[in-house]
């Protein structure tokens, strides 16, 4: 097994090599609704209740959520379709099945889809290797069922990721990972077998850790210009990644697009930004990998 401090290694952004964007781009900016589905009634799971109420269910967690596959995920799918933004979902992968009509939705979009598991309430923490193994694979066949492709990507769900996670979703044939939020720009991994790439994904411009933080609207937005500003700036000198994640439940709120929409039309106004899905960005980094300056 390689342990976690070996997966990456340690390198300092002055000392790389510049990374360079198609078009010269300063920053690749990749949007990721993360769509997930959470059981009315969960099992019982080792580590970790999935809902601050007991006893269970807890209706108001659980309602609050399914709200967002009802209805915010279309008032999120109208701001994209408005500002014509390749997306690529963090996908409880159960989602396909369960809502044909989202499912049908998001694949005429030729939306990009990375696993986020099968259910948000399925942590794969304590999973034997054997187990999590067979949870990767399940999440391969559903995704294969409906798109006729492999999965590109892997978020554990509920970042619930394992010691050898990047082994097994390597060894699935998975591109990218984005358990690790450790950098500005994509990541060689080691794994036992294969090629993998971390791609940076956000636990801060993230409506979910925000409305935790008792953060609202017009202040992630505010902090999603603030972001942007400092890596666009950054940019002329390294090529940045910017992740944006947000939550049906939560941004696609009738008080929240507005801040939402806001945010991306001021990125959107500027020159020498990439817009991306998750595998675009780690083909185009893959294809220019970054080394250590002399």
């Amino acid at each position: 097994m390689i342990a976690g401090q070996d997966r990456i290694d340690y390198s300092a952004l002055p000392q790389r090599t510049p990374l360079r964007w198609p078009g010269g781009a300063r920053v690749a900016v990749w949007v990721t609704p993360n769509i997930e589905h959470y059981e009315y009634q969960p099992e019982h799971i080792r580590v970790r209740d999935p809902w601050p109420r007991l006893p269970h269910p807890d209706i108001l967690g659980y309602g609050l959520r399914d709200y967002g596959n009802r209805v915010g995920v279309w008032r999120l799918m109208e701001l994209f379709d408005r500002l014509e933004l390749p997306i690529t979902v963090s996908l409880s992968m159960a989602v396909l099945d369960m809502y044909p009509d989202m499912a049908r939705a998001m694949i005429e979009r030729k939306w990009e889809f990375m696993s986020h598991g099968l259910y948000n309430t399925r942590y794969h923490w304590g999973l034997s290797e054997a187990q999590e193994r067979e949870a990767i694979e399940e999440c391969q066949a559903i995704h294969r069922r409906h798109t006729g492709r492999g999965l590109p990507g892997w978020f554990s769900p509920a970042a619930s990721n394992t010691l050898l996670t990047p082994d097994l979703v390597a060894e699935s044939g998975i591109a990218y990972l984005c358990d690790l939020y450790h950098d500005d720009q994509p990541t060689p991994i080691r794994v036992r077998s294969g090629t993998l790439t971390s791609l940076p994904y956000s636990m801060e411009i993230n409506d979910s850790i925000a409305w935790r933080r008792g953060m609202e609207a017009p202040a992630f937005a505010r902090k999603i210009r603030d972001e942007f500003d400092v890596l666009y700036a950054e940019g002329v000198e390294h090529g940045r990644v910017m992740n944006i994640a947000v939550h049906p439940f939560i941004m696609g709120q009738p008080h929240r697009i507005d801040a939402l929409a806001g945010a991306l039309e001021y990125i959107r106004g500027h020159d020498r930004v990439w817009f991306a899905t998750g595998a675009q960005i780690v083909q185009w980094y893959r294809q220019h990998p970054l080394k250590e300056s002399a």
